[in-house]
């Protein structure tokens, strides 16, 4: 347990693959950015594994003021364990004040961890965060209850305080070559890395496809597309706007699209300018997961469906007449 008065510095853990960042840790980097101007901190990106120290300009130049890195060939590919266990180690090592991580699939399943071994609070799917001054803590703003309130979480005593931020919820730095920063080396190698998952073989799903939670626009359907098959005019719709196709959670329970495509409260949370819900009720489970796009458009036969509450524009029609129209009238536009 790390007492309030050892920590400093504002640190952000960097998910990166095949040397590239994933877009949520630098949106991170623009929150710690804020946090730390207005808290007299350094921004501090933590990147592990294999290709760490390559990231670090790119880094320093979207707002980081140090970036530490442990090239350790044990955390190569996320695990769940290993990370942990470096995490801890770099964290009572140097003590931050606040560790900021995303709100991905890795994230989620990492930061609960990491609390408990820290034994400090963890404040989930934050959509802000702003730092008190006075009181020296971070404030986090995070949805409840489908996303109907806000809960305003403090940690007032205990250090690090730990947050993860929501895919999107936060604009991406512009890069600045004229920023300085520094590239710190942590030895790692002593330690020891538990790792009760053996990896037999890592396969690349989606190929070219655009990220379900980082596209600009998301084609989703749900119990009313009807089967795996009629999907492909949500894909057609979808590749015709350039963005991803998501669905409902009943579609992926059904087994016609794949988790990876869902969803919701206990799928994935996407904040794109457009979403398109087609065949979709509205169910709270599924809102809580779309709610803040920015704009909601929904196709469906029944004009009482709970979607159109919270939809920019509703379409009350069926949605093979409606989408195929639609996505010849993009593709003309587009042409």
């Amino acid at each position: 347990m790390i007492g309030k008065a050892d920590a400093r510095n504002i640190w952000i853990l960097i998910e990166h693959r095949g040397g590239k960042v994933a877009g949520v840790s630098l949106e991170a980097i623009g929150v710690a950015r804020k946090l730390a101007d207005s808290s007299s901190q350094e921004v501090w990106a933590v990147a592990l594994g294999p290709g760490a120290q390559a990231l670090g300009a790119d880094l320093i130049k979207v707002g980081a003021d140090v970036v530490l890195t442990a090239e350790d060939a044990r955390l190569d590919g996320f695990r769940d364990d290993p990370y942990t266990d470096a995490l801890t180690h770099l964290v009572t090592t140097y003590k931050p004040s606040a560790l900021i991580v995303g709100a991905t699939s890795n994230g989620k399943s990492l930061a609960p961890r990491l609390a408990s071994r820290l034994r400090t609070g963890l404040a989930s799917e934050c959509v802000d965060l702003e730092w008190d001054a006075a009181a020296g803590n971070l404030v986090a703003v995070r949805p409840m209850y489908g996303g109907n309130v806000l809960a305003t979480v403090v940690c007032p005593e205990v250090r690090p305080q730990l947050a993860t931020l929501r895919v999107k919820s936060a604009p991406r730095p512009e890069p600045d070559p004229a920023r300085k920063g520094r590239v710190e080396k942590a030895d790692i190698s002593g330690v020891e890395l538990r790792d009760r998952v053996k990896v037999l073989e890592a396969v690349e799903t989606g190929g070219g496809e655009v990220k379900l939670e980082e596209a600009d626009i998301v084609v989703s359907g749900g119990r009313g597309v009807g089967g795996p098959e009629k999907f492909s005019v949500i894909k057609a719709l979808a590749e015709a706007c350039r963005g991803a196709m998501g669905a409902s959670r009943a579609a992926v329970d059904a087994g016609w699209l794949p988790y990876a495509h869902q969803v919701g409260q206990t799928g994935k949370t996407v904040s794109p300018k457009v979403y398109i819900a087609c065949g979709i009720s509205g169910a709270i489970q599924h809102l809580a997961g779309m709610k803040s796009s920015d704009i909601i458009v929904a196709i469906n036969k029944n004009p009482e469906a709970p979607i159109f509450k919270v939809a920019t524009y509703g379409i009350v029609g069926d949605l093979f007449e409606v989408v195929p129209l639609l996505t010849e009238e993009i593709k003309e536009a587009s042409a």
